[in-house]
């Protein structure tokens, strides 16, 4: 079994920043990806960042140039530093790995960022 723990959620003042973390732990043979995925009130959850085993990464749109994800690899660890942050980025934000070719889901870190 995988487990996928969220943190740094919380409220910020917008044009804030914050920094997410992701610690996968249990028993890992194989990390394919680690991505971010957000999910605001009455909206579907859509992907922000993803980073491939090769460390290469892809972003949504609106969160190129604000948002960069990273990994660390040897604490199965993927972080989400957010910049610049709007009120639109008020969201639950989820973390979802590939991870011995299974998907896996943490439980979410509600983010609000205030105008």
């Amino acid at each position: 079994q995988v487990q996928l723990v969220e943190s740094g959620g919380g409220l910020v003042q917008a044009g804030g920043s914050l920094r997410l973390s992701c610690v996968a732990s249990g028993s890992i043979r194989s990390i394919n990806f680690m991505a971010w995925y957000r999910q605001a009130p009455g909206k579907q959850r859509e992907l922000v960042a993803i980073i491939l085993s090769d460390d290469s990464t892809n972003y949504a749109d609106s969160m190129k140039g604000r948002f960069t994800i990273s990994r660390d690899n040897a604490k199965n660890t993927v972080y989400l530093q957010m910049n610049s942050l709007k009120p639109e980025d008020t969201a639950v934000y989820y973390c979802n790995a590939r991870i011995n070719f299974r998907q896996w889901w943490g439980q979410g870190t509600q983010v609000t960022v205030s105008s």
